[in-house]
């Protein structure tokens, strides 16, 4: 694998200043897709952007039958499946190669034109799954930033990246949805500590490895607020990869459930982990895929 030079260094014993991130956060233009300019301006500025009705209310019960299947049909010893602490399902990685449904929502309209033109190029699946967040038992994700992961443990090189969560159930503010720091995706947050030995098989269930420290993300808050992704479902928000974001745990009656495709750039492939001894699993990386054709 080719090793190029690291712009974000991470994982250290020691730590250091935030770093400025070199690339932008948009890529292409108005004439490249179908976001306007006030919508492009916003996620450059505030590295988020929620759309409505990315899938109509046709899509919503299939799609959640689709979960309810993919979940009692893998094994449970299945690597792609993630369960909670207390055993129910968390995660279900790649569910666009399981279910020809969850692919085709990959191509809509209101999905893949725009990760085109966010990243101004073609386009692959780096990472897709589906999060389960049950009433009373979801547990939260904390506080991260997703390139870092991907810089350090699957050898992204740029941030050249973009996240589109789909909401198939209803997002309130108390049900464990995903917040976010405005701004944040503009500075790239060093972490201290080494990665362990197959760090993903703890860290999908549990975070502590790549997280900023307390008192960066205190100050962070500080300077960026913190917004909420609240919505119907059939919601979508896109987020840069760079973005400060996190969940609470549900402990209301009410699941939120999503689905969660990472759009990586043609132009940006996967080198040598920056910061682990060897890459993390395809189905957490995608290193053999088929760019999406024009």
């Amino acid at each position: 694998m080719t090793v190029v030079h690291d712009n974000y260094p991470t994982r250290l014993d020691h730590a250091i200043a935030p770093v400025p991130r070199v690339e932008p956060a948009v890529w292409g233009e108005q004439v490249h897709g179908p976001l306007g300019e006030e919508a492009l301006a916003s996620f450059a500025e505030r590295g988020y952007l929620i759309r409505p009705n990315t899938v109509g209310e046709q899509w919503l019960p299939p799609l959640r039958q689709e979960l309810e299947r993919l979940a009692a049909e893998l094994d449970a010893d299945d690597p792609r499946v993630i369960r909670e602490p207390g055993g129910g399902i968390r995660s279900v990685f790649e569910p666009h190669l399981l279910s020809d449904l969850i692919a085709e929502v990959v191509s809509l309209d209101t999905v893949l034109p725009i990760a085109r033109q966010l990243l101004c190029s073609d386009v692959y699946i780096h990472q897709a799954r589906i999060n389960m967040m049950p009433g009373f038992t979801g547990s939260g994700f904390y506080w991260h930033s997703d390139f870092e992961t991907w810089h350090a443990e699957d050898g992204m090189p740029a941030i050249r990246a973009v996240s589109c969560s789909i909401a198939l159930t209803d997002n309130y503010a108390f049900n464990g949805s995903l917040m976010v720091m405005p701004g944040s995706h503009h500075t790239f947050y060093p972490c201290v500590g080494a990665t362990p030995s197959d760090n993903h098989a703890t860290s999908l269930v549990a975070q502590e490895v790549g997280v900023p420290d307390r008192d960066t993300l205190t100050k962070a808050a500080a300077q960026f607020g913190i917004d909420q992704f609240t919505g119907p479902a059939g919601s979508a928000l896109w987020f840069d990869a760079n973005l400060l974001h996190g969940s609470g745990s549900n402990i209301t009656p009410f699941p939120r459930s999503n689905v969660f495709l990472v759009f990586n750039s043609v132009e940006n492939e996967l080198t040598a982990p920056f910061a682990a001894d060897k890459p993390r699993p395809e189905y957490l990386a995608a290193r053999h895929y088929q760019p999406f054709g024009e």
